[in-house]
């Protein structure tokens, strides 16, 4: 693995030259741009917000940018995840004719999310800011908790790159695992908690037998585990309302639970190291296939 790395690297120009090209072309001719990138989160996120906050009278404080705070990160795990599947499959016609480390075209796709990811959080400050200044600089949403955020960033990388190994080398071979992909992460959607709150688990569940140990199991999901510490890191703590035992109650947000997000981190440093093991043995079959 060290071999592969070092020649990786001697090769970060063409990487560079590939993550640049995924940014060109992914709204070349397009009016807007980066912005379509954010168009659909701030719609779906616009959506939640009527109905949660206006229509089932959900009174969480911060409601909106709480949901954006989850969904933005989720999105870059949805994407990356997508467009790395297909990326050397695509590439087969180049990758049998030149000779260069195969596993820079998953990279290519993950970093060029990650990019978007990056400046779509440069967006949601300025969106944070303009709370802020609506609501006569009550609470500031800017505190220390946001000196964590590249670490956060880093453990999330990690763990969509070694999934993104995995899934696009997998794919080369099985071109079913793009439809299962699309399958899982949809229904990833809805078991990761970004309509709502890692705290509406926990007050639904600890009444019942073997509560606490189902919510432990429910967050040893990375996604959900890293949704609720951007939650934590980016947005001002405010009230929770939560239903629990058929009454409506307003609750103080809980801290994270540093050994469920431990377990998380460890988990997506060994998804980065066997996703990378197994492309490495993997692609130098990419050639064989008809």
């Amino acid at each position: 693995m060290r071999e592969n790395l070092r020649e990786l690297w001697r090769f970060r120009e063409l990487l560079g030259a590939m993550v640049e090209r995924e940014l060109r072309i992914r709204y070349k001719n397009s009016f807007l741009g980066f912005f379509w990138s954010l168009l659909n989160p701030l719609l779906t996120v616009a959506v939640m917000t009527l109905v949660f906050k206006y229509v089932l009278q959900n009174n969480t404080d911060n409601f909106a940018p709480q949901i954006l705070a989850a969904y933005l990160p989720f999105m870059f795990f949805n994407l990356s995840l997508m467009d790395s599947s297909q990326s050397v499959l695509a590439a087969l016609p180049i990758v049998r004719k030149t000779y260069f480390p195969r596993e820079i075209l998953p990279l290519a796709s993950v970093l060029s999310n990650f990019i978007h990811f990056s400046l779509a959080l440069v967006v949601f400050f300025v969106y944070l800011f303009v709370v802020w200044a609506s609501s006569g600089f009550a609470i500031s949403p800017f505190s220390y908790r946001l000196l964590f955020l590249p670490v956060l960033m880093l453990i999330h990388l990690a763990l969509v790159m070694g999934l993104a190994f995995t899934i696009s080398a997998l794919n080369v071979f099985f071109e079913d695992v793009k439809y299962i992909l699309g399958v899982l992460l949809y229904l990833l959607f809805f078991v990761t908690p970004i309509m709502y709150f890692s705290e509406t688990v926990y007050y639904a569940l600890r009444a019942r037998p073997n509560g606490e140990l189902i919510y432990n199991l429910f967050h040893l999901n990375p996604v959900a585990m890293l949704s609720t510490a951007y939650r934590k890191v980016l947005v001002a703590p405010g009230q929770i309302e939560v239903v629990s035992q058929g009454q409506v109650t307003r609750i103080d947000p809980m801290p994270l639970n540093w050994m469920l997000f431990g377990i998380s981190t460890a988990f997506a440093i060994v998804i980065l190291f066997a996703g990378y093991a197994l492309f490495n043995r993997m692609k130098w079959r990419f050639v064989e296939r008809p």
